[in-house]
């Protein structure tokens, strides 16, 4: 069971997966809501449970953040606590039907949860995102987003928009942030992001024309870096599509 604690993660010694009598017994915990009590479609997922404080931590208990928790842990425990916590979050965040007023009862059936007055369904919402990987004459494109408070690069990511394709989502972005026009666009891979609710599509892409400018908005400065520059610098979490972008660049160059 999962231990849900605010922005937090329960960790017992090198692990989130604790047993219900263990976290059921500890008593020192306000319980706000347990996935156990939903309908028995729900239970095909990790359970987990939502509280809104631990208090005496264990010696080999630890509070970790999602973010360093999905760093520390493998793809396959990084699966299941994403989709917990956006269930989780969903629960928490959303308790009535945006079409009445009505309130949410979790379905028998699937993953979704219908309006006790007009029966409208409701889904828990995913955020489509493109992020792309943008090569020039054996140099990747990094940028810096004005809203990171530290010195990180990372590659272009941006949401897709009502009525565009993914590779459209991907020039416009581009274009957008950085002023340049790219081709060659081609899928790389797919990961479900918990920030707060995101699916990564990745992408690679090659420089076609424009000169290079970051829009100051979003993106205070970008280049293209040599896979010399680009070891020494601050890149994003190992965890993330972002830096599995990367990485991938650098094993070809």
């Amino acid at each position: 069971m999962l231990v849900f604690c605010k922005d937090k993660i329960l960790c017992k010694g090198t692990t989130c997966n604790l047993t219900e009598d263990y976290v059921l017994s500890r008593g020192n915990m306000n319980i706000l809501r347990i996935s156990r009590d939903l309908p028995a479609v729900w239970q095909a997922d990790h359970p987990w449970v939502d509280v809104d404080g631990v208090e005496r931590l264990a010696l080999d208990e630890r509070l970790l953040t999602l973010r360093e928790f999905l760093n520390a842990c493998d793809d396959s425990t990084r699966r299941i606590v994403t989709r917990a916590w956006q269930f989780r979050n969903w629960f928490r965040d959303v308790k009535f039907c945006s079409h009445c007023g009505g309130k949410l009862s979790p379905s028998t059936t699937d993953f979704g949860r219908k309006c006790d007055e007009c029966g409208a369904m409701f889904y828990a919402p995913l955020s489509p995102a493109v992020i792309t990987a943008v090569e020039h004459k054996g140099r990747l494109l990094l940028a810096h987003n004005t809203a990171w408070h530290n010195d990180r690069y990372s590659v272009i990511a941006g949401f897709v928009e009502p009525g565009e394709t993914l590779e459209e989502a991907v020039r416009r972005e581009i274009r957008e942030e950085v002023a340049i026009e790219v081709n060659d666009v081609k899928y790389f891979g797919s990961q479900p992001w918990p920030f707060p609710n995101s699916l990564m599509f990745g992408f690679t892409a090659k420089y076609a024309s424009g000169e290079l400018k970051p829009d100051g908005t979003e993106i205070s400065s970008a280049g293209f870096c040599s896979p010399e520059d680009i070891r020494r610098m601050n890149l994003p979490d190992n965890a993330s599509i972002a830096r599995k972008l990367i990485e991938n660049f650098l094993r070809n160059h």
